[in-house]
């Protein structure tokens, strides 16, 4: 962002840059504060662990006087080490990132849940040893990796990069080591000073059409950080795919890390009071399951292991929870086509995750599609959902809301028929959904319009090459 202005009409008037240093601004009062409070900018789905980390020592028990800016976890698994400049970053500033990536890739879980304990005490948090380190499996879903823990990946974010750090950086990359670089950015706005964080550093063309090669002894642990890479948290795949309304009930199938003796154990245990295979899905990405055995709110994985301990008296690493709890598709939410909806039968959030392939709340582009149906003609929500990467669940709940959505009228459910979730966004209209339709030329029998005049998902293919 070199160049920023405030715009009124056909004039942009330039926002003069400035600069921590100018501002008199910190970097680890100012600058790290602004990391701590969002993770965002170093990545997708970033977990805070610690901050001004310096509790290493060397073989003989000396403590090392470095200082880590920060560390956090993201949820594939991987630590990410940050190293923070407010002003131009050191010619050597690369050097020190993969120091500290060296020296917390001997981490384990143990280690990195103290060190969370810690950070959050001094922050006025006080939490047990064992709460920090559910928090951190939590984060990962329960797939916790000690390969991908020794691969950290590096960001450092300066006001400015020298060359030096740059060519570097670049061939340090090509090698294999994952190193990302964050420019910073300060501008006066009517008084007020705007913060901006930009990454320059792998630029997304090179990440997507770029690999570098890795060591043969990592071979293992990329392709395992591409498996992960491409199928997020679970959690937040189906948070930002909207695919589950508040409320919507869940029922527990043990699955994932436990053997079939401990499930029978499971299943008796539930039998002596039902509540404890259900739960209520809420969309809160830390602990979306409210559990009716108590009302409390868990993570999938978290309330795994709740479970798992509950019934064996052991605690257990490495339960994928997601995989634990399926939609109950015989309660069907009210803005919600029951069809649609029963589609969900007997796949759990894990599988209903990688369905989704990633997708997200972004609806420009189910707008555009919308936008080049006919009059005359009607399509489905599954239809639509499956041009978009996404699912009819929050197809259809998106366009029985949505004020914006071009022909919305114009989709209907996998019979054909109207969906019963669906409503005007202007309260005023009397007319329904169907008698526009017939207005614009589709015949229906009875409720269901005519299969002759639907749009299958070749012609909306079509429809947005055109």
């Amino acid at each position: 962002m070199d160049h920023l202005f405030t715009v009124a009409g056909r004039t942009a008037t330039p926002i003069s840059r400035t600069g921590l240093a100018a501002e008199s601004l910190l970097e680890r009062q100012h600058l790290q504060e602004w990391v701590i409070a969002h993770p965002q900018v170093l990545g997708e789905s970033v977990l805070v662990i610690t901050a001004e980390y310096d509790r290493w020592a060397d073989t003989d028990g000396v403590p090392a006087r470095d200082r880590l800016d920060v560390l956090g976890l993201d949820a594939t698994g991987r630590l990410v080490v940050v190293e923070l400049k407010r002003g131009t970053a050191d010619r050597d500033v690369h050097l020190q990132a993969i120091t500290y990536a060296a020296l917390v890739s001997r981490f384990d879980l143990d280690t990195l849940a103290q060190a969370h304990r810690g950070f959050l005490s001094r922050r006025g948090q006080a939490l047990g040893i064992d709460v920090c380190r559910q928090r951190l499996l939590d984060h990962v879903d329960g797939e916790w990796s000690p390969e991908l823990l020794q691969r950290p990946r590096q960001v450092i974010i300066a006001a400015d990069f020298p060359k030096q750090v740059t060519h570097s950086v670049v061939w340090l990359s090509e090698m294999g080591l994952d190193i990302d670089l964050v420019q910073v950015g300060l501008w006066r706005v009517e008084g007020s000073v705007v913060a901006g964080f930009t990454k320059v550093y792998p630029t997304p063309e090179v990440e997507e059409f770029t690999l570098a090669p890795a060591r043969v002894e990592g071979e293992a642990a990329a392709k395992k950080l591409q498996e992960r890479s491409r199928s997020r948290n679970a959690v937040h795949v189906l948070v930002g795919a909207g695919l589950l309304p508040d409320g919507a009930r869940l029922l527990m199938t043990p699955r994932h890390g436990v053997t079939e003796a401990i499930r029978a154990e499971i299943r008796s245990w539930v039998e002596q009071d039902p509540a404890r295979a259900a739960a209520t899905w809420t969309n809160d990405t830390a602990k979306p399951l409210v559990w009716d055995a108590d009302g409390a709110s868990y993570s999938p994985t978290g309330l795994a292991n709740h479970i798992f301990t509950s019934v064996t008296g052991r605690s257990v690493d490495g339960i994928q929870g997601t995989t634990w709890w399926d939609v109950d598709t015989t309660q069907v939410p009210a803005d919600v086509d029951p069809g649609e909806w029963a589609t969900l039968a007997g796949t759990d959030l894990a599988a209903l995750a990688r369905q989704l392939n990633g997708a997200r709340k972004d609806w420009s582009g189910l707008h555009t599609l919308l936008d080049g149906v006919p009059a005359g003609r009607w399509t489905t929500y599954g239809d639509v959902a499956t041009i978009i990467g996404s699912h009819a669940v929050p197809v259809g709940r998106h366009l029985g809301t949505c004020g914006r959505c071009p022909n919305a009228w114009r989709v209907l459910t996998a019979t054909g028929k109207v969906s019963p979730g669906f409503q005007w966004t202007d309260t005023s209209r009397t007319d329904t959904a169907a008698s526009v339709l017939r207005d614009e030329g589709v015949r229906f029998d009875g409720e269901t319009a005519d299969p002759g005049q639907r749009l299958s998902e070749d012609d909306l293919r079509q429809l947005l090459d055109g």
